[in-house]
């Protein structure tokens, strides 16, 4: 217990250096990461399921070489890769949004240090140290972000990809 309040004293400590637009990358760092692990959750665990079913009712068929059945084999895919796709371009987009966000730290940073700058003049450079601090590390967080997020979306695009195939292979027509 003692190590996880220390650990949120860290991380509130960390926030308050680089400002409050780190509470909006964390929330969508955040959902990025639960949506990547529902999609690994599902290709892991119910994917097998729906694929087995579609294979049992393409088997028990006893038409597989009209072009009707060719038409529901396609329709069959289509539904598996439809469901393997879901919200991934959502997660797409919240990697897309994390630096952005970042930058947008960037821009109240440096609006910190030039408010500091006409208050108190250009000759204290430890106030405006602060600043630009808190200008840098929501920058470096988005991108931290964007990168972890990079890295497990192409990974799911890539096992997606795979057990399409799989499927369509697992369903010979004739």
């Amino acid at each position: 217990m003692l190590y996880l309040i220390e650990l949120w004293e860290t991380v509130r400590g960390f926030i308050s250096t680089g400002g409050d637009v780190l509470w909006i990358v964390f929330g969508v760092l955040a959902v990025m990461w639960i949506l990547m692990i529902e999609r690994y959750w599902f290709m892991l665990v119910e994917f097998p399921k729906h694929k087995k079913t579609i294979i049992q009712r393409w088997d028990s068929r006893e038409d597989t070489t009209s072009w009707y059945a060719h038409r529901v084999r396609e329709a069959w895919i289509s539904e598996a890769s439809e469901l393997l796709n879901a919200r991934i371009l959502l997660i797409k987009t919240l990697v897309a949004v994390c630096p952005l966000i970042g930058l947008f730290g960037t821009v109240t940073g440096m609006i910190s240090v030039f408010e500091t700058m006409a208050v108190s003049g250009t000759g204290n450079p430890r106030l405006m140290a602060s600043g630009i601090s808190m200008a840098t590390i929501p920058t470096m967080a988005g991108m931290v972000a964007a990168l972890s997020g990079v890295f497990f979306s192409s990974r799911i695009e890539t096992r997606v990809r795979m057990e399409v195939e799989k499927l369509v292979d697992s369903l010979p027509h004739h």
